[in-house]
């Protein structure tokens, strides 16, 4: 069944959905054994190999990406996700002991992680094979049943989404439900055991408004204006090289994407100079203008950035409305109420201030919301580190872009207006799984002190046991 979207494009509906099978199935413990979980994990990489054509046609066909920057972006990563998931699982799923209070002696206590239940998985339309997959990675881990609800911004995906993972994995423990917002608010009323999203903050909030009458938790993987900071002793080259690769990556629809840089006073120049010459270097490739906006609406809203700005466009600044596409801008000194200083900007457009200081560059970072991702560029360490520390963040990279989100020993999430809760790897199986503490006494001994009427002598003992 096809329903028309309001750019005319259209997308699948699948049929109505009921959370209490899914509930049945969980409940007969099919999901817990470890073999399910390694089977499964083992499926999504068996995926990611033999259908990387596939992926990658439904990828270019909602967003124009080509194919490397599809391997690269969803398919690589999903396959390390589920690779280093399915290694290190049996390790994860371990019992862990723990010390006991004498007073509670004789006795053992230990943490065991058990699956929560129902998983609902809402998938956002810019990376939406790795964003959808790699949170279904951490359901299957903690021994979930999972729903995955892909974007309808991205129709070409979903319905690849919705055809191969019931050929790969166990189609009566993890479904895929299509549909437009209707559908995922119909799902939500449901009342799933925990809701891992990702996307805006604004569809953030209303997310976890429509969970909260059922208390369902939430893990939200927001967005924000993730900043770089310059300082006068970087390594312009690899600065300005690094910065432009990842803004130019899906032209700029990315969550932890560089949305403006602030840079010593001192360098600023050469910094700029340098990104808008990488820029050029990297887009003579392109044949077709490069990967274009998702849709008409965010194109608009773009255009609308570069239009109203009060700072100096010095590259780029041209957009085709007909084909959808924005030229990669790069904008020098716009005012720090400038509407392309206000909202992440989710697009190929890179404000770059100059700051007397450095001190300057993170009162400014810290006098707006915090950003799920911090990027400081700078040959000292210590530096790095001190203004990773000054500057609270969902997470941050030192001379580097957005390498964070590739690496699976590391948690990923966001804080405050930029995020909730955190996974990837061991994080993700411990976020999709009740931490639950378990303390099993013996029968004998069994003091007779510790039970009313108590004498001033019981009280005097158990005031010292406990």
């Amino acid at each position: 069944m096809t329903t028309p979207t309001t750019t005319g494009s259209t997308h699948r509906v699948s049929p109505v959905f009921e959370l209490g099978e899914l509930r049945q199935v969980f409940d007969s413990g099919r999901t817990r054994p470890l073999s399910w979980r390694l089977e499964q994990l083992a499926a999504i990489e068996a995926l990611c190999d033999e259908q990387e054509p596939a992926i990658a046609a439904a990828l270019a066909s909602d967003l124009g990406r080509p194919p490397v920057e599809a391997w690269l972006g969803d398919i690589a990563s999903t396959k390390g996700e589920a690779a280093y998931a399915r290694k290190h699982l049996k390790k994860w799923v371990r019992r862990r002991r723990q010390p006991l209070p004498v007073a509670q002696l004789p006795a053992r206590g230990w943490v065991q992680y058990d699956p929560l239940g129902t998983v609902l998985v809402i998938g956002p339309w810019n990376y939406p094979f790795y964003l959808s997959i790699g949170p279904l990675v951490a359901a299957i881990a903690a021994g979930n049943c999972a729903v995955l609800k892909p974007s309808e911004l991205a129709p070409a995906t979903s319905a690849l989404l919705a055809d191969l993972v019931p050929k790969y994995l166990d189609g009566q423990a993890i479904r895929v439900v299509e549909g437009e917002a209707s559908t995922t608010q119909n799902l939500i009323e449901q009342g799933f055991d925990h809701i891992l999203f990702t996307g805006g903050t604004e569809i953030g909030r209303k997310i976890m408004a429509a969970a909260a009458p059922t208390l369902t938790p939430v893990t939200l993987e927001l967005g924000g204006k993730s900043p770089v900071i310059v300082t006068r002793d970087a390594d312009l080259d690899v600065a300005a090289r690094r910065v432009a690769w990842v803004k130019l990556m899906n032209s700029g629809q990315t969550c932890i994407a560089p949305d403006y840089v602030l840079a010593d006073r001192e360098v600023v120049d050469a910094f700029t100079a340098k990104v808008v010459d990488n820029i050029a270097a990297f887009r003579a490739q392109e044949v077709d203008g490069g990967q274009r906006i998702v849709n008409e609406r965010q194109f608009n809203r773009l255009q609308g950035l570069i239009g109203s700005t009060s700072g100096t466009i010095v590259a780029g600044g041209g957009c085709d409305a007909e084909s959808l596409r924005i030229a990669p801008t790069v904008i020098r000194d716009p005012a720090p109420n400038d509407p392309v200083m206000a909202d992440e900007i989710f697009g190929p457009i890179l404000p770059i201030l100059g700051v007397e200081r450095t001190e300057d560059a993170v009162a400014f970072v810290n006098s707006r919301p915090k950003p799920l991702a911090l990027y400081v560029f700078t040959e000292s360490q210590a530096r790095g580190r001190q203004l990773v520390d000054a500057i609270p963040s969902g997470g941050a990279v030192i001379n580097h872009v957005a390498m964070h989100c590739l690496v699976p020993q590391l948690p990923f999430g966001g804080v405050g207006a930029s995020g909730i809760g955190q996974y990837h790897g061991r994080w993700g199986f411990e976020a999709l799984s009740h931490r639950r503490a378990v303390l099993a006494k013996y029968a004998k001994p069994d003091l007779k002190l510790s039970y009313p009427p108590y004498t001033d002598g019981a009280i005097k003992i158990l005031r010292k046991l406990f």
